[in-house]
């Protein structure tokens, strides 16, 4: 049922994006050791912060799943209604 208000009640897809978090941490993990190994400084920086942010986005996941049904609901909920008054 598509109501033409999609993209301001648009949902995500919480589980796919806490393993593609899960995904990134392990490959920017993986790059802060190998770049510091490696002597190279600068890449392992750029690893390190790339692990800030893939960690601070998994956390904000975790949350919204944790938060229940309203952020996470099921293929049989249908989407939000559009709102009755525009501001």
């Amino acid at each position: 049922m598509r109501t033409g208000s999609e993209p301001r009640t648009a949902r995500s897809a919480l589980r796919l994006r806490f393993w593609l978090s899960l995904w990134g941490l392990v490959w920017a993990t993986g790059g802060v050791v190998g770049f510091a190994l490696a002597g190279r400084p600068g890449w392992a920086a750029a690893c390190g912060a790339l692990w800030l942010l893939t960690t601070a986005d998994m956390l904000m996941i975790l949350r919204h799943i944790r938060q229940g049904p309203h952020y996470q609901p099921g293929p049989d909920v249908p989407p939000y209604p559009p709102p009755e008054h525009r501001p």
